[in-house]
């Protein structure tokens, strides 16, 4: 199951909920029963009625007024890309992979396209496919294995999640 613990997860469970959008939350635990290969497991499986089922990982992120700083985190580390790469493959044709960047907005903006609310916090939800943020991604750090999207291509590539469903 989603680890409700995590708001980021508990937000975007609470999403799927309000819209009545059919998911299954991955339960880490029983990862090995999906495939005999030790792959980090992804958050969510989603059935969607516009396109291909979604293969979901959840990244949250806070967006704040920061000083220094623009712009949204748009991090992930490499094994999360090619594992989940994999797990697309092992669901074949019919699925989709999906980065799920989630980022609280805190303080609270007027909500915009992708914005939800959930608990007395604001989100805003944004997807890339995963096909395409592997293609536009860039190192961030070695030490740490992470790449990101630079701003334009995440600008270009990512969309309200709503818009997936």
């Amino acid at each position: 199951m989603a680890d409700r613990n995590v708001h980021y997860e508990a937000a975007f469970e609470a999403f799927l909920r309000n819209r009545k959008v059919p998911y299954v939350a991955v339960d880490e635990a029983k990862r090995a029963l999906f495939a005999n290969a030790r792959l980090k497991s992804f958050d969510f499986v989603v059935y969607s009625k516009r396109g291909p089922n979604l293969l979901i990982d959840v990244k949250g992120r806070t967006c704040r007024n920061r000083t220094g700083r623009s712009g949204f985190e748009t991090w992930a580390t490499q094994r999360d890309v090619a594992d989940l790469m994999q797990w697309e493959e092992v669901f074949g044709e019919g699925f989709k992979a999906i980065l799920t960047f989630i980022y609280w907005i805190d303080p609270p903006l007027e909500p915009q396209p992708g914005m939800f609310e959930h608990r007395d916090k604001w989100y805003l939800l944004m997807g890339v496919d995963l096909a395409e943020y592997r293609n536009h991604m860039r190192r961030r750090s070695p030490k740490w294995e992470t790449v990101s999207l630079p701003a334009k291509e995440f600008r270009a590539l990512a969309r309200p999640v709503e818009s997936w469903l």
